[in-house]
């Protein structure tokens, strides 16, 4: 469907339609490019206003034929950059418009500093727009890319233009595929290639990448397909994919229903599980906590997702979760009441979602406890429903004994009669409580006179111990109806005590956890009590410090009922909802209890966490003053024993030996400036007082500085293609460090007459720069060992230093936003991959 038309203008927006890779090479622009050529063929005005080809043969052939708009020439610090000319788009006005690279930064000189924005305004224009993007530069994705790859990604697209689409269409490739792919040279030049399927193109990482654009494509499926049936008012369930919710009560029957839930959902591919607890409004009589815990763990351990409810009534709640997840089916297990416990209150929940449940297909499950319940509760507070049945049993069961027993009254006697419909009072105090029973107590006097006491079909009582009979069956009925009915007050306060310590004990639990308590002490208040919305105040200007529930508390509308409830001095709990009860006001002040002492652990932790840093930056200094007490003194006292001898006016040195004692002093000043620098940067990192000044900086102008600071200037290290990689963001004097460290490193542990190589390749946002031996390597266990101060890993001589190099070249990388890791040398030997993000054109080049 077309957009609706521009705001102010009466022109009808374009169409945006968008190819989204899985990752980058698998074909998003020439899939472009050869919908161009059809459009084009069947006459529509196409243009390219911006498509890179990156040097792909392929890709360049399908632009043979297609009109290409001049692109901008802007010129940013000196150097000359082309962009896509987005006033010549406009005024040429095609019909359809090719725009690569959506997630691009534009070069500083344009009207948007971003390619998306400048698509928004073509598609405002009345242009139709064809774009790519690859799935980690979507906005969402960013953080999740980067653990999975390792590479941060500097260019992103919000994820909302994407999903503003008129047409999304996935490009993908099995990591196989794209890998041989890469490996013919189809996708980056052949010096690019080695490092690429090494690091970003392992298969690992393009198989997550993969996924990740399905699910992502698989949402923005689910969210058209629920708008359609929104827009076309269809509430049926349609069978997309099979979504299985396990309903829990929190009963020993839990983990035979979600295993039988899961093994549904696994015979389909893409089956959901999802399982729901519904909570009563009043929250506290509900089911075990700690059951319900073992149960959650359970089924998020088998792939599923856990969710709670409110309401009363369990089948409407449970058939309208199912239905707003687009739910095909429903599993139950099947009751846990006794038959003497159903006939007394009638169908249970399962029958009763059964009959309402439409198209939704709902298994009963059989289980271990089937039929093993006990009889009803007499624990509950009798609902609206019950009460009103109590009364009509009251009134119906006294006429309904009365007429089984006038046609037996000639084979039972008075004494019979009596104790039946006591039998009767009983039953309806069962059911409706002590009110029903009195009017169940007064309907059977009235027809035990009438009907069985002479003379019948009166109310007169003839005789005086037919009076004395029925006063005592009236007495007992309701003594026995009363006893019943405080039975059961006491059972329910029972229940609710139980139910209250049970929660109680879960929120401490949750406090003495430490992480998190705070937002799970505020989501098992807001269910607990059935509330819409729970939030923690700040007294002093209204803050919200946390909060659960759907949005702020003074959104959706006026709240039906607030409750508040101060915590500490300076904070204040705020429930919207329902009307709470004054018995739950106890519980609720517990609630407070415990969120005070969340509040301030939370409070304390942020103390700790500031006060950390200063006890590490002091650990460090203790550290580093035992450590190098021999390694400061021995180049100390190498240079003053030389300076020293020159100085003798007892011995007279031959020019030969005034040589060699001058170049062992400045060797060993040499060593005790390096290691000065070494521990001061260590110093200042570990306390967070590193300056840095970022520009962009080329690693083949910074290396022959790193390799004239080593103490062997001349020693074999061979760079290779560092003149091709880009600039990088980096502190040029850091990098230099850096890099002379590594190097000293591999120089250190590389095999005799080898070469140590340094080598730089340009990947998505990043240059990766390879340090090179062919020594010993280091097992996968030690990797992260040769990055802690003061380890020396595989060293025969423990006198050549502290251990710094290594832990300080990390720490470096890191300030400046890169990484140091360790790599296995094909062949033999030991990678350090050094990687840094490439400068921007906003960042000047260091000169």
């Amino acid at each position: 469907m077309p957009r609706d038309l521009t705001p102010g203008t009466g022109i009808r927006g374009g169409r945006l339609r968008v190819y989204l890779g899985s990752a980058p090479g698998v074909g998003k622009t020439y899939r472009m490019l050869d919908e161009a050529r059809r459009r084009r063929e069947r006459g529509a005005d196409v243009v390219v206003g911006y498509v890179e080809c990156h040097g792909r043969c392929h890709t360049e052939g399908m632009l043979a034929g297609l009109e290409v708009l001049p692109r901008a020439r802007r010129t940013y610090r000196e150097a000359g950059f082309e962009e896509m000319d987005l006033d010549a788009v406009l005024a040429r006005r095609p019909a359809v418009v090719l725009v690569d690279e959506l997630a691009h930064t534009n070069i500083p000189g344009g009207r948007n500093a971003k390619r998306w924005q400048d698509v928004e305004e073509i598609l405002a224009a009345g242009i139709d727009v064809i774009t790519t993007v690859n799935v980690q530069h979507l906005e969402s994705l960013n953080d999740v890319v980067q653990k999975i790859t390792g590479v941060p990604q500097r260019e992103t697209v919000p994820d909302e233009v994407v999903r503003r689409a008129d047409q999304i269409e996935l490009v993908d490739m099995a990591p196989q595929a794209l890998r041989r792919r890469m490996a013919h040279g189809n996708v980056y030049k052949a010096e690019k290639v080695d490092a690429a399927l090494s690091n970003y193109f392992r298969v690992g990482n393009l198989t997550a990448l993969r996924e990740l654009a399905l699910l992502w494509v698989a949402g923005r499926v689910d969210e058209g397909l629920r708008d359609y049936r929104a827009s076309h008012n269809i509430d049926r369930v349609w069978e997309t994919r099979e979504r299985v919710v396990v309903a829990l009560t929190g009963g020993p029957e839990g983990e035979t229903l979600i295993r039988r839930a899961a093994r549904i959902a696994d015979r389909t591919a893409g089956g959901e599980l999802l399982a729901v607890h519904v909570t009563r409004s009043d929250g506290l009589a509900g089911a075990s906590s700690g059951a319900l815990a073992q149960q959650r763990q359970l089924v998020e351990t088998l792939g599923g997702s856990y969710h709670m409810v409110v309401g009363d009534d369990i089948p409407t709640a449970l058939l309208a979760f199912a239905r707003a997840h687009d739910a095909t089916q429903l599993v139950l297990g099947t009751s846990r009441r006794g038959r003497v416990n159903r006939f007394l209150t009638g169908p249970g929940i399962g029958e009763t979602t059964v009959d309402a449940s439409e198209d939704i297909d709902v298994h009963m499950v059989t289980h271990a406890f089937t039929g093993r319940g006990r009889l009803p509760s007499l624990g509950r507070r009798h609902s609206r429903r019950r009460t009103v049945a109590g009364y009509a049993a009251g009134f119906a069961l006294p006429w309904l004994l009365t007429a089984v027993l006038s046609q037996a009254h000639e084979s039972i006697n008075l004494t019979t009669d009596a104790l039946i419909f006591q039998l009767g009072v009983v039953i309806v105090a069962l059911l409706g409580g002590a009110t029903s029973a009195l009017l169940a107590a007064v309907t059977a006097s009235l027809l035990l006179n009438y009907y069985f006491i002479p003379p019948i079909h009166t109310l007169t009582i003839g005789e005086t111990n037919n009076i004395v009979a029925l006063v005592v069956f009236a007495a007992v009925a309701l003594a026995v109806s009363t006893v019943v009915d405080h039975a059961g007050r006491l059972t329910s306060r029972a229940a609710r005590a139980t139910a209250e310590a049970e929660t109680l004990s879960t929120l401490a639990g949750s406090v003495l956890r430490g992480a998190d308590a705070l937002p799970a002490l505020l989501e098992k208040s807001r269910t607990a009590f059935g509330m819409r919305t729970v939030a923690l105040l700040s007294r002093a200007d209204g803050e919200v410090i946390a909060h659960s529930g759907a949005g702020q508390p003074d959104e959706g509308g006026a709240p039906v009922e607030t409750t508040e409830v101060p915590v500490a001095t300076d904070a204040l709990l705020v429930l919207t909802g329902r009307r709470l009860p004054a018995a739950d006001q106890r519980v609720l002040t517990a609630f407070a209890a415990h969120a005070a002492a969340a509040l301030e652990r939370e409070r304390l932790a942020v103390v700790a966490a500031e006060v950390e840093p200063i006890k590490a930056a002091d650990r460090m200094r203790t550290a580093l003053l035992a450590a190098v007490s021999h390694d400061l003194r021995t180049p100390l006292a190498a240079a003053l024993a030389s300076v020293g001898s020159l100085r003798s006016p007892d011995v007279e040195f031959s020019p030969e030996d005034q040589a060699e004692l001058l170049a062992t002093a400045d060797e060993s000043l040499v060593k005790l400036t390096r290691l000065v620098d070494n521990l001061l940067d260590m110093s200042r990192l570990q306390a967070g007082a590193l300056t840095l000044h970022l520009t962009g900086t080329h690693v083949d102008e910074v290396l022959p500085r790193a390799l004239d600071s080593l103490a062997d200037p001349y020693a074999p290290v061979q760079p290779l293609d560092l003149e091709t990689a880009p600039p990088v963001l980096a502190d040029p004097p850091l990098l230099e460090r850096v890099l002379a460290n590594v190097i000293t490193n591999a120089l250190r542990h590389n095999a005799p007459g080898a070469p140590v190589l340094v080598t730089a390749s340009h990947h998505a946002d990043q240059v990766e720069i390879r340090v090179i031996d062919r020594g010993p390597g280091i097992a996968p266990e030690d990797r992260d060992r040769v990055f802690l101060p003061f380890q020396r890993l595989g060293d025969t001589d423990n006198t050549t230093g502290v251990g710094l190099g290594l832990a300080l070249s990390r720490g470096l990388a890191e300030a400046m936003g890169g990484s140091l890791e360790v790599e296995d040398t094909p062949g033999g030997g030991t990678t350090m991959l050094l990687t840094l993000p490439v400068a921007t054109a906003e960042e000047p080049v260091h000169e």
